[in-house]
């Protein structure tokens, strides 16, 4: 009985200590229950050099990898690397890799999947320059969030946006994907897309890691030109462009994106100030930092490195984490350490960086993505709905002479122009994996909208450009039969984005006949123009009545540019980007320094103002604005202030106003602007009725100004706070 005894004793040991063993051989940095922090170190001290140095390089995945006339692409992915830019859709194939990292190396670290989702996956919403005359960050989170969603579920944790870049020059291509002219704007809109991707918690499997881009200053490219040099003070990279990124930071956004422009004589992807000084000692942030594709490599023509390996030791000396591209760190970055020119200590921080974002992402407790059906991840209907709501909302009515919109008691409507029937291009640029099958064209979508109540027939009169005339006849024959011409004109998705610089922002010359042989038969014409960029419409405006500026809608596309026209939709939408009066004008801008000779250093053969301000948008109602009240005319620092205005919808339709707060400073140790934004706020307003706007001033946040140091400074003095024509004094005192 005794040995029975100590038999099934020993028996019952012996599973107990396999799971102490078990225990004790498992690492601590694959166990979940502990914090994260602990994880990466544990993770970090068990790491080679060649390990650590394979997690701050990003390759591609998911071009051309048809296996049915390649090689499995997998079979070209090493295990070991830290991230991927993934073109692909199909989850199974970021799992096919992913599995290869996860059991086919010796510590199994999963890969991070990234890909540029601009403005939207699947289910593509309006370009970020049209989000933005939405004025409705609410509006864009959310759009943010659909496009989280439908990316995640298709295999990609990490998304390269927002595009943050203050941006004052139109014919630069990249304006499409920014939010304008303004910093407190895109700061806004930069905290709105965070939220969206990121949502509460990035191990969501609907949420994605947000991307800063692109840091700093490449907004302020010379002549509009991509890649070029940008001459940027201290004073102006903090006062203009830096605001974005500070408040995306503390946001939380995961990552950043290094610039691609010099800055000042020293590039965006080898600046020690901005990258580390501001970014990670300032600022604190933890996340990491991404070059541009092959920005680290291009220091070579920019002239500050000599090979490849000094622009590897430069940038990531300087603070870039991650190799997008450039094949510089994977061969040189190594090295590098060995001989003692990169410390083992910025070497492990950077892959400290790159681990704290896969783990926050949830990535090594689940390492793959489930494999649904397209039907379930893309275009699901609450996410048609908040692009169709967007793309109304961003909808900017330029002209409306005679109240000639909305357009009713018409029986025939000629609509023409090359972008009448066209999808491809009102997706706009970077419009990731968008289905122009999907949409509906502007002819379509007002055949449908005036169904049974007007005729509604199309010629298409001329191509995007070119000189070919021999479709005007059919375009004016179609017109002289029709009430009115709804004439839509704009740019090819292809005409801006990335390296899409252009001499001038006005249509081509074949656009411009073509309305001014239209406007010859006498008819009213309606300009729908559809463009990634604010144009030159000092020719054309004089020859329409009405201009709709659509921008790049997306899956919407010709939906709610019907319900504009005939009113369905009440349009909202104020600019966020000046429309010069000419190319000439550029840059123009609504926030520019104040003039030594206010009277003079006018242009002698143009007007200097433009054509269009900044934030000017049309309604079908009216409002009126009541004089501003201040909760304080004379104050002391730190001493709350509300200010409000009130406003009366006195139309005969409800509608939204948006309402912009912008603030002056007469005198002051530095220049500012003329006039500053910050604060908007924008209201829907039933008919007859009257809505109180109120903004809470932070006084050193909203008056004071910011040195060349990012140290923000209230000095005493007078004030102006402003909304359209109305302003009142207010006094802060010592």
């Amino acid at each position: 009985m005794k040995n029975i005894i100590t038999y099934c004793l020993l028996s019952l040991m012996i599973p107990a200590t396999s799971l102490f063993a078990d225990q004790e051989e498992k690492p601590l940095y694959k166990d979940k229950k502990q914090v994260i922090e602990k994880r990466i170190e544990d993770l970090l001290s068990r790491m080679t050099l060649a390990e650590k140095v394979m997690q701050l390089n990003q390759y591609t995945l998911g071009r051309n990898d048809n296996a049915n006339n390649m090689a499995d692409p997998v079979n070209d992915i090493p295990g070991e690397i830290g991230s991927l830019i993934y073109f692909s859709s199909d989850p199974e194939l970021r799992n096919r890799v992913q599995h290869k990292a996860m059991e086919q190396t010796r510590l199994g670290i999963p890969i991070l999947f990234g890909y540029d989702v601009i403005h939207g996956f699947r289910t593509i919403y309006p370009i970020s320059l049209g989000q933005a005359c939405s004025w409705n960050p609410g509006l864009v989170e959310q759009a943010c969030a659909v496009a989280a969603q439908e990316t995640r579920m298709s295999g990609v944790d990490w998304t390269f946006s927002p595009m943050i870049d203050v941006a004052r020059d139109g014919r630069w291509g990249r304006v499409a994907e920014g939010y304008g002219e303004d910093p407190y704007t895109n700061a806004v809109f930069a905290v709105a897309s965070v939220k969206g991707y990121q949502g509460t918690s990035l191990s969501s499997k609907k949420n994605v890691a947000a991307c800063l881009k692109h840091y700093i200053g490449y907004g302020a490219s010379e002549a509009g030109r991509d890649y070029v040099y940008t001459e940027i003070s201290k004073q102006t990279l903090w006062d203009t462009y830096m605001l974005p990124y500070q408040e995306g930071v503390k946001a939380g956004a995961a990552t950043l994106m290094s610039s691609f422009n010099d800055i000042s004589g020293t590039p965006g992807s080898a600046n020690k100030y901005t990258l580390t000084e501001v970014l990670k000692n300032q600022w604190k942030h933890d996340g990491f930092v991404v070059s541009d594709w092959g920005s680290i490599e291009q220091l070579r023509p920019q002239g500050v490195a000599a090979d490849k390996k000094d622009a590897a030791f430069k940038a990531f000396q300087a603070g870039v984490e991650m190799d997008m591209m450039n094949r510089c760190y994977d061969q040189h970055l190594g090295d590098l350490v060995k001989e003692g020119k990169v410390s083992q200590d910025r070497l492990d921080d950077a892959v400290r960086r790159v681990l704290r974002v896969k783990f926050r992402l949830g990535l090594f407790d689940q390492p793959y993505t489930a494999v649904t059906k397209e039907k379930d991840r893309f275009f699901l209907p609450a996410s048609l709905a908040i692009a169709e709501k967007l793309a109304e909302e961003s909808v900017v009515l330029l002209k409306n002479e005679h109240k000639i919109l909305p357009l009713t008691n018409v029986s025939k409507i000629a609509v023409v122009g090359p972008m009448a029937k066209n999808q491809f291009d009102l997706l706009g640029s970077w419009a990731a994996h968008g289905n122009q099958d999907r949409m509906v064209t502007i002819y379509e979508a007002l055949k449908a909208e005036y169904q049974g109540k007007a005729e509604v027939s199309y010629a298409q009169g001329c191509n995007f450009d070119g000189d070919l005339t021999s479709g005007f006849e059919e375009a004016k024959n179609l017109a002289s039969k029709s009430d009115v011409v709804v004439l839509c004109l704009g740019e090819k998705r292809g005409w801006s984005g990335e390296n899409a610089s252009r001499s001038t922002i006005a249509l081509p010359a074949i656009q411009e006949q073509l309305v001014m042989e239209l406007k010859k038969l006498g008819k009213p014409v309606i300009l729908i123009l559809s463009s990634g960029r604010p144009l030159d419409l000092t020719r054309l405006a004089p020859l329409s009545e009405a201009m709709l500026t659509i921008w790049q809608p997306g899956t919407p596309a010709g939906k709610p540019v019907a319900g504009v026209v005939s009113g369905r939709v009440n349009p909202s939408g104020k600019l966020s980007m000046t429309f010069p009066y000419t190319s000439g004008q550029i840059p123009v801008y609504y926030n520019q320094r104040q003039s030594a000779r206010p009277h003079q250093g006018k242009y002698q053969d143009i007007p200097s103002t433009p054509l269009y301000e900044f934030a000017h948008g049309l309604s079908y109602t009216t409002f009126q604005y009541g004089d501003i009240k201040v909760s304080a005319a004379q104050l002391k620092r730190n001493t709350p202030l509300k200010v409000e205005v009130s406003v009366t919808n006195t139309g005969d339709r409800d509608g939204y106003e948006t309402v912009h707060w912008f603030i002056s400073d007469p005198v002051s140790t530095i220049s500012r602007p003329v006039k500053e934004l910050k604060h908007f706020d924008k209201q829907w307003i039933k008919k007859g009725e009257t809505a109180t706007y109120q903004f809470e001033v932070d006084l050193e946040r909203d008056l004071g100004f910011v040195d060349g140091e990012g140290k923000r400074i209230l000095e005493s003095g007078d004030y102006y706070v402003m909304v359209k024509d109305k302003k009142v004094k207010i006094e802060i005192v010592d």
